[in-house]
């Protein structure tokens, strides 16, 4: 015990072994719905379920533990909601690309972010890009995030036309899904910590009363295979010239996250020191390890968890917090059974399969993430209309790559016939310039 509290500095931070261990605990609890979603999510690429999970575990377990051994922050670190979506709904299945290709997008994204973390340029490549994109790239994916809740909860449905409506709102698993919805929500406004891991839990409950989810006969079992997913990744073709803009966006999209999540949980804990996080390199190492080790494993970017300021408001102050929480996160590969009975589909009609158990965790992230616009500028509109055609392109295309474009593009030619041509970084024409050319030449 003593050992632990002078490697992490209890006294020092102020904290205890106890509080930190609840502050873990309480950290899992609010993180712990992307063991259930991400497979959920990457299966849909034709990735095995239970492979997935096991990445997903693993990797947040190896990343975490980075960031509490080697930075000493008390930030969970986990695969990403938003990037997962990307990997899925636009590159496999919107782009057509093989799973393995993207997984070695991933990775060489990860790579990529270990170099420039080393040798501190990010700093200058995310200074670059101004605020009200960043805002809005957050705000669009939080919009496709909650669509694609929506659709997966049987709320939103496509017709044989390929118009989407309102989906038959009589059926039992979609009024499963409502109640999950409107639970979590309740659970949120109310401040309750875990909401969103506790409305799965209680939706999985009254969908096992209901017929709708069958219980597997028990939550137990050795941990899956990791095979169909490990070392899967094709690295060569995601070299390809055609595939480096994916890439690109792998790379943007996980540090607008982390840095985002770690400037946000350290104002939060009074980590800041003249508006600089101390040992912020160490702490952004965790992240870009974590995305290239996933890769490996078997699914998509890793990055901070913003959840992290629950356990911080419990008092976690230390790297201590991140070691309960992997501990954790290695627990739970011992639930597959219960994992695959939450995160698998729902039959309503032949072929068509909806997720009432995870889908409302889905609208409710959505909802969080499209906070970030309230501090657009939308008076100036040289930020406020590339902001918006970002935020919007995002969902209508069902492509996050598409969205990033419309924002890249239109923002330097705005402030360029504006006459603020001198106040954008010669990086945003750049990406200007090679969005159109994606056009052109795609």
């Amino acid at each position: 015990m003593k050992v632990i509290e002078s490697f992490f500095g209890f006294r020092e931070k102020g904290t205890s072994f106890k509080t930190e261990a609840i502050a873990g605990l309480t950290t899992f609890m609010t993180m712990a719905y992307i063991i259930f979603v991400q497979p959920a999510v990457l299966s849909q690429a034709g990735m095995d379920f239970g492979a997935v999970m096991m990445a997903t575990c693993l990797s947040a377990a190896i990343a975490t533990l980075v960031m509490g051994l080697y930075a000493n922050y008390p930030i969970g670190v986990a695969p990403a909601m938003g990037e997962n979506f990307f990997f899925v709904f636009t590159v496999v299945l919107g782009m057509g690309l093989a799973w393995q290709k993207a997984l070695g997008a991933v990775f060489i994204s990860g790579v990529l972010f270990v170099v420039l973390t080393a040798f501190r340029i990010r700093e200058v490549i995310v200074d670059a890009v101004p605020q009200s994109l960043k805002d809005s790239i957050a705000g669009g994916i939080g919009l496709f995030i909650a669509f694609i809740g929506l659709i997966q909860a049987g709320v939103i449905e496509k017709s044989s036309e390929g118009i989407l409506g309102l989906g038959d709102l009589r059926k039992e698993a979609v009024l499963l899904s409502i109640f999950g919805l409107i639970f979590t929500a309740v659970l949120m406004t109310r401040k309750i910590t875990g909401a969103i891991l506790i409305g799965i839990i209680v939706s999985t409950i009254l969908g096992l009363l209901l017929g709708i989810v069958n219980y597997p006969g028990s939550i137990l079992s050795v941990p899956p295979s990791l095979s169909p997913t490990f070392l899967k990744l094709d690295i060569k073709g995601a070299l390809e010239i055609d595939f480096i803009t994916v890439t690109i966006i792998f790379l943007f999209m996980v540090m607008f996250d982390t840095i985002g999540t770690l400037i946000g949980v350290a104002g939060i804990a009074g980590f800041l020191r003249n508006g600089r996080l101390p040992r912020a390199s160490r702490a952004l190492m965790a992240d870009a390890v974590g995305t290239s080790v996933g890769a490996l494993l078997g699914t998509s970017t890793v990055t901070a968890y913003i959840e992290s300021t629950t356990g911080v408001s419990q008092g976690g102050r230390t790297g201590f917090v991140c070691v309960v929480i992997a501990i954790l996160f290695l627990l739970s590969i011992l639930f597959f059974p219960l994992v695959k009975m939450i995160g698998g589909g729902y039959e309503i009609s032949k072929g068509v399969f909806i997720y009432p158990l995870t889908a409302p965790a889905l609208v409710i992230v959505g909802s969080l993430m499209i906070q970030a616009i309230k501090d657009i500028r939308w008076d100036d509109l040289s930020e406020g209309i590339p902001a918006f055609l970002t935020l919007i392109g995002i969902p209508f295309t069902f492509s996050i790559a598409d969205g990033l474009c419309f924002g890249f593009i239109s923002y330097p030619i705005l402030k360029l016939l504006s006459g603020k041509g001198k106040t954008v970084s010669w990086l945003i024409y750049l990406l200007g310039a090679l969005s159109i050319i994606r056009y052109l030449f795609a």
